[in-house]
């Protein structure tokens, strides 16, 4: 894969705001790509000057090797950009807002009949074209907005919270749509609060945090370097004491701490949330020895870490 954007040591200011601080980052092609923060961490303002409507302070930005400060025209006809509010023309029916954009582009009438057609059918809203935009439901806007954005056949699209304000059916619709058009081609970058929908998107997530780059890497990296232990979860028969269980779980190999749990049991059960440092071969070690010192185990699991967990460790304590 090649790079498709490439932001080097990239700073804005407003007035007082510092809204992004040196900031770095590479994305691929074809990459599914997540940038998440808190409200006020810059990720709005490093999409702006990414899709050329904000100029950096300092650094450089480039989009298919062409630069955003010298070359604007070359990148924006690589950018499908949609805001998290953007603006649709409500006296329009949905087929005459994408014949607009179409015509903006100087996309031929012939060849925007077809394309409009095409697009309608990809996004589901063919049955919707003869309706008035400000009639249609924020779910169907944002759909209508993702056509709008893919009318001049965009490498990359720059999404500012496409799924913010829409029911949980919606939100699955949309995912899914992304998920087809990214089978196009397509470099999606899109940001998002709703950490559920990075998790399940992405290949790869950036962190930000008062206009820094906190981490970024796929969840399994991240959770990695955010937790580099394995965290475990054990459930024993309360034929024992909790403190015999505890001390005999501690002593074996790997082990570096162990705490009991409460939350996730029964009333004849004894769970422990175990550290533990290896392989999945020594998890498998770990299992036999505790079985081979007789202890009771009755449930043995490994706790993933989500993209939620990541994101409060890795922004924990950090000044916005």
């Amino acid at each position: 894969m090649s790079t498709i954007v490439d932001i080097r040591n990239v700073s804005k200011r407003f007035a007082r705001l510092q809204a992004v601080d040196n900031f770095s980052l590479t994305i691929e092609e074809g990459e599914i790509f997540g940038l998440v923060g808190p409200n006020g961490a810059g990720k709005t303002t490093t999409m702006r000057m990414l899709v050329t409507l904000l100029e950096p302070d300092h650094g450089e930005i480039f989009v298919g090797g062409h630069s955003v400060e010298h070359a604007p025209q070359q990148v924006r006809r690589l950018i499908g950009f949609m805001p998290d509010a953007f603006g649709v023309y409500g006296d329009l029916t949905v087929q005459e807002y994408l014949d607009f954009f179409g015509a903006c582009y100087n996309i031929p009438v012939p060849q925007r009949a077809r394309l409009i057609d095409d697009l309608l059918e990809l996004v589901d809203i063919s049955h919707r074209r003869d309706d008035m935009v400000d009639t249609l439901s924020r779910g169907l806007k944002q759909r209508l907005g993702l056509a709008r954005v893919l009318i001049h056949d965009p490498s990359l699209l720059i999404l500012d919270e496409p799924a913010s304000g829409l029911d949980p059916r919606a939100r699955v619709e949309i995912r899914e749509l992304l998920v087809e058009i990214a089978r196009l081609g397509k470099t999606i970058v899109f940001s998002s609060h709703i950490l559920a929908d990075v998790a399940e998107l992405c290949s790869r997530v950036a962190i930000m945090e008062g206009g820094k780059l906190v981490a970024v890497g796929s969840l399994d990296q991240l959770s990695q370097r955010v937790v580099p232990h394995r965290l475990l979860r054990v459930a024993l028969l309360n034929r024992i004491a909790k403190e015999e269980a505890q001390a005999a779980v501690s002593a074996l190999p790997g082990v570096s701490a162990v705490r009991p749990q409460e939350g996730f049991t029964r009333a004849d059960w004894i769970t422990l949330e175990v550290e533990f440092t290896g392989d999945d071969g020594a998890l498998q070690e770990l299992l036999a020895k505790l079985l081979n010192l007789g202890l009771p185990v009755v449930h043995f699991s490994e706790e993933t870490q989500d993209l939620e967990e990541v994101f409060m460790r890795t922004t924990r304590g950090l000044v916005t």
